[in-house]
């Protein structure tokens, strides 16, 4: 089971919000997934990114690979949540 660290869209038409999840690679985007580790919503001026970077390193370590979106999301993230 290969498994992922990516974005699940919420919010409603035109106004999206989104959670940073742990989902197996194979499910649905807004499927189920394991953990939630954050949220971003691109909507605000700046963009808000919180993350719990503890189940972040956890989940890392455990061997998911975070996908290129996500990846430059992090990179967005403040260091401490």
């Amino acid at each position: 089971m290969a498994v992922r660290i990516r974005l699940t869209r919420l919010g409603r038409k035109k106004k999206p919000f989104y959670r940073i999840v742990v989902a197996d690679a194979e499910r649905a985007r807004d499927g189920k997934f394991l953990d939630v580790i954050g949220t971003y919503d691109p909507l605000k001026d700046p963009v808000v990114v919180k993350v719990d970077n503890n189940k972040l390193e956890d989940w890392l370590g455990r061997g998911a690979l975070p996908t290129t979106t996500v990846k430059n999301i992090l990179k967005k993230a403040p260091t401490v949540e």
